[in-house]
C-alpha cells in the first residue's frame, strides 16, 4: 500500500469510527501533501462549521440539534473522502483512468434530462419503424441500434466512473430506471453500472436508489439486478456514518417474499463460488466419458463423424448400446449438477471471453438481444436455424455466454459435418433447454445475472481494478456471505440462516459455516445450532434425548479418550435406538479401550453373527482377539481382511503383529511393508504398548524395524 493510500485509509478509519474532528485533521494532512484546491475549500467550510459547533458545546450551550448537526457533518466529510478515494482509484488504474477520461471528453451532454430523452426517443423510434417500408426498415433499424449501443456503452462507463451522487441525481436516476417508457435492457445495464461503481466506492445515494428500484420496479429482471447490487454492497463499516442503510434493509425484511429472495440469493452465491470446483469435476470426470462415448472426432479446427468399426458388431454387438447408456448417464450427471444450482458452463465459456466483443465492459452485462450490432450480421445469416433459435430463447445460459456462444458458433458452423449441420438447422439437436415458465422466474433471472457478474470478476483482463465481491478464501466468503452481517442479527431473516448453514456444511465450507453461526442471536440458538457448533452438552440441556446431540457427545468423548463416559453416551443412544449396529460397535470399541475384553467380545460375537459381511465388525473383533492373546482367531480374520483389492493400512499393520506374535517373521515383514504408503517409512511406528504386552524385547523390535525400513 502506497503512502497516499495509507493516508486515505487513515481518513476512512476515523470516519468509520464516527470521529468527525479527527477525520477532518487527517484529511487536512492528506490535502497538505496532495493539494486539491476545490476539495480544500469544501473541507474548510466543513471545518468552520465543526469548530463553531464545538465552541458552543465547550461553552455549555444546550443545542437540541447537536447530534443531528454532528452526524450531518460526518456524512459531508465522508463524501469528500469518498470522492478523493474514487479519484485516486481512477488515476491509479489504466483501464479505469482511460474510461474516465474518454467519456468526459466526448461531445455529449450528460444531464439526466438529456439522458432520459435520448433513451425514450430510442424506444419511440423503434416503435415507429413499423410504419416504414420493409426495405427501409431493416437499414434504419440497424442504424438506430448501432447509435443506441454506442450511447448506452458511453453512459455505462460514465456511471461506472462517477463519484458520489447528490440526492437529486439519485432521485432522477431512480425515475429513469423505473420509467415504463425506457427499454428494460437499458435499465438492467445501468443497474449493473451503478452496482460496479457502488462496489468500488460505497455511496449511500446509489445504495438507496438500488433498494428503491428493487422495491418499485415492475420489470423482474431490473428488480433482480437491483437486489444483487444492494445485497453485495452492504457494508458494516458505514454503520456510524449511514444508519439509513440499516433502516432501509429493516423495512424490506418485513416482507416474507424479500426474506425468501435474499435466502435464495445467498444460496446462489455459494453455488457461484463453487464454479471452479464444478468445472474441475466436469473436466476430469464427466468430459472424458462424453468424448469417449460419442461418435465424433473433435479436432482443433473441425468436427468429424467417426466411421463405424465393422468388426465391433460381430465381436461386441452390445457395445453401441452400452456407449449410448454411458453417454446418457454421464450427461444426466451434468444436468443433475445444473438442477442443484451448479454453474456447469463456466469452464467451457471461460475460454470464449477473449473475443473483441468483450473489450467493452458494458458487453459483459448487456442483456442478450438479437439486434446487438456486434452480432447482427451473423443473426441475419442464421435466420431459420432452429437450433440457434432454441438456444437463444430457451438455452440454459447467462447473457454473456449467449453472446459467446453465437460468436463462437459462427466460426465453426462451416467446419462441422453436413449431416450435423442439417440436424442443427432442423432443430433436432438440443442442449438442456429450460422451460419458458422457468426462464421468467426471479430465481432463474437472478442466477443468470450472477453468472454474468462472476464471469466478469473472474475473467475480465483488468478485473484487478475493481473491488471483487467474489474474492473469497476458505476462511472468509466476504461480501458473498452477507447473511452473517450484524444488521441481520435478530432480524426476520434469522430463521432462514439454518438453510444456509446446511448448504455450507454440505459444500464442506466449515469456516464460513462457523462464521454464520457466530452471527446467530441468543433467541435463535436452538438444539441444531449447538449441534452444528459442537456444543453437545448445551444441545442436550434443551433436548436430553436428541440423537444427533448424543452421538456428537459420544464421538467427542471418544476422541478425548474418555471411554467410560463415551460408553455411557452410547448406552443412552441404545435406549433410543435399541440394537443399532453402529452404536453397539462403538460401545464395543470403548470396552476394548477400557480393556474389558470379555464384555466387548459378547457384543462383537453378536454383531458378527448378525452382520457376517461387515468388515468393520470383523476389524474390531480381530483387534480384540489380538489384544486378549487369541492369536489363531485374530489370524483367520486378518487373512480375510487382507485378501481384498484395497486393504486398509491398519489391517496390514495388525495382520503383521499377528504373524509376528505367531512366529511367522517373514510374513510379518511383508505385512508391515505393505502398510507403508508408497514405501515411505517417515511416519512408520509400532504400538509399543502391544509389543510390551507380548514380551517383545528391544533387540527384537530393532531387528524388525530394520527389516521393514531397510
Amino acid at each position: 500500500m502506497t503512502g497516499t493510500e495509507q493516508q486515505i485509509q487513515r481518513v476512512a478509519g476515523e470516519l468509520h469510527r464516527g470521529n468527525v474532528g479527527l477525520a477532518i485533521a487527517e484529511m487536512d494532512t492528506y490535502l497538505a501533501a496532495y493539494p486539491q484546491p476545490q476539495t480544500m475549500e469544501r473541507l474548510n467550510g466543513i471545518k468552520a462549521e465543526y469548530e463553531l459547533m464545538a465552541d458552543y458545546w465547550r461553552r455549555g450551550v444546550n443545542d437540541p440539534q447537536l447530534d443531528q448537526l454532528y452526524h450531518h457533518l460526518l456524512q459531508r466529510v465522508y463524501v469528500l473522502y469518498a470522492n478523493i478515494a474514487s479519484y485516486h482509484r481512477m488515476r491509479q488504474y489504466p483501464t479505469l483512468s482511460g474510461i474516465y477520461n474518454r467519456v468526459r471528453t466526448e461531445r455529449r451532454e450528460w444531464s439526466l434530462t438529456d439522458i432520459r430523452k435520448e433513451m425514450e426517443d430510442f424506444v419511440s423510434n423503434i416503435a415507429m419503424l413499423e410504419l416504414e417500408p420493409e426495405h427501409i426498415r431493416q437499414e434504419r433499424s440497424e442504424q438506430l441500434y448501432q447509435e443506441h449501443q454506442t450511447a448506452v456503452n458511453s453512459l455505462f462507463c460514465y456511471v461506472l466512473t462517477s463519484r458520489m451522487w447528490t440526492d437529486g441525481v439519485g432521485h432522477d436516476f431512480e425515475e429513469i430506471l423505473l420509467s415504463p417508457t425506457i427499454d428494460s435492457n437499458d435499465q438492467q445495464l445501468l443497474v449493473s453500472a451503478v452496482t460496479l461503481s457502488l462496489l468500488n466506492q460505497y455511496d449511500m445515494v446509489k445504495f438507496r436508489m438500488l433498494v428503491n428500484v428493487y422495491r418499485r420496479s415492475q420489470e423482474e429482471a431490473v428488480r433482480q439486478r437491483a437486489l444483487v447490487g444492494w445485497a453485495l454492497s452492504l457494508r458494516e463499516d458505514v454503520r456510524e456514518i449511514y444508519p439509513e442503510q440499516e433502516e432501509l434493509v429493516s423495512a424490506l425484511l418485513s416482507s416474507k417474499k424479500v426474506c425468501e429472495e435474499l435466502t435464495e440469493l445467498q444460496m446462489q452465491l455459494i453455488y457461484c463460488l463453487n464454479a471452479e470446483q464444478d468445472t474441475h469435476t466436469i473436466q476430469k470426470e464427466i468430459m472424458p466419458d462424453l468424448i469417449k462415448n460419442n461418435n465424433l472426432k473433435i479436432g482443433p479446427f473441425s468436427i468429424e463423424e467417426r466411421e463405424d468399426d465393422p468388426m465391433e458388431d460381430i465381436l461386441n454387438p452390445e457395445a453401441s448400446e452400452q456407449r449410448m447408456e454411458k453417454l446418457e448417464s454421464t450427461f444426466g450427471r451434468m444436468m443433475d449438477m445444473q438442477k442443484q444450482g451448479s454453474d456447469i458452463y463456466f469452464g467451457g465459456f471461460s475460454q470464449m471471453k477473449r473475443f473483441p466483443f468483450f473489450y467493452d465492459i458494458s458487453n459483459w452485462f448487456v442483456p442478450f438481444y438479437l439486434q446487438h450490432p456486434d452480432i447482427r450480421n451473423f443473426v441475419n445469416r442464421m435466420q431459420g436455424n432452429k437450433f440457434m433459435e432454441k438456444m437463444m430463447k430457451t438455452g440454459p445460459f447467462c447473457n454473456s455466454d449467449k453472446y459467446s456462444f453465437i460468436i463462437a458458433f459462427q466460426q465453426v458452423i462451416d467446419r462441422i459435418p453436413e449431416s450435423m449441420r442439417k440436424m442443427l438447422e432442423q432443430g433436432e439437436a438440443t442442449m438442456g433447454e429450460i422451460p419458458a415458465d422457468e426462464l421468467a422466474t426471479p430465481a432463474f433471472i437472478r442466477r443468470a445475472y450472477l453468472m454474468d457478474l462472476y464471469r466478469f470478476y473472474r475473467l475480465f483482463p483488468s478485473r484487478n481494478e475493481f473491488e471483487n465481491p467474489f474474492n473469497t478464501s476458505a476462511m472468509n466468503l466476504g461480501a458473498c456471505e452477507f447473511f452473517s452481517l450484524w444488521l441481520f442479527k435478530g432480524s426476520p431473516l434469522e430463521p432462514y440462516k439454518d438453510q444456509i448453514v446446511r448448504l455450507l456444511k454440505r459444500k464442506k465450507m466449515e469456516e464460513p459455516a462457523m462464521h454464520l453461526l457466530d452471527s446467530y442471536s441468543d433467541d435463535h440458538r436452538s438444539v441444531q445450532y449447538y449441534i452444528w457448533y459442537g456444543q453437545y452438552h448445551e444441545a442436550l440441556k434443551l433436548d436430553p434425548h436428541n440423537e444427533k446431540a448424543l452421538r456428537g457427545k459420544a464421538r467427542e468423548l471418544f476422541d478425548l479418550g474418555i471411554f467410560d463416559e463415551a460408553m455411557d453416551a452410547y448406552d443412552d443412544l441404545l435406549l433410543l435406538c435399541p440394537d443399532h449396529p453402529n452404536y453397539l460397535l462403538n460401545k464395543a470399541v470403548c470396552l476394548v479401550n477400557m480393556k474389558e475384553y470379555e464384555e466387548a467380545l459378547k457384543l462383537l460375537y453378536r454383531l458378527n453373527y448378525e452382520h457376517p459381511d461387515n468388515d468393520q465388525v470383523s476389524r474390531v473383533l480381530a483387534w480384540t482377539h489380538l489384544c486378549c492373546h487369541q492369536l489363531e482367531q485374530a489370524d483367520k480374520l486378518y487373512q480375510r481382511l487382507t485378501a481384498v483389492d484395497n486393504v486398509y493400512r491398519d489391517d496390514w499393520m495388525n495382520a503383521g503383529y499377528c504373524c509376528w506374535f505367531l512366529g511367522r517373521i517373514d510374513e510379518a515383514i511383508h505385512c508391515f511393508k505393505a502398510s507403508l504408503r508408497n514405501g515411505d517409512t517417515t511416519f512408520f511406528s509400532f504400538d509399543h504398548e502391544l509389543l510390551e504386552d507380548y514380551g517383545i524385547s528391544e533387540t527384537q523390535f530393532r531387528l524388525m524395524y530394520a527389516a521393514v525400513c531397510s
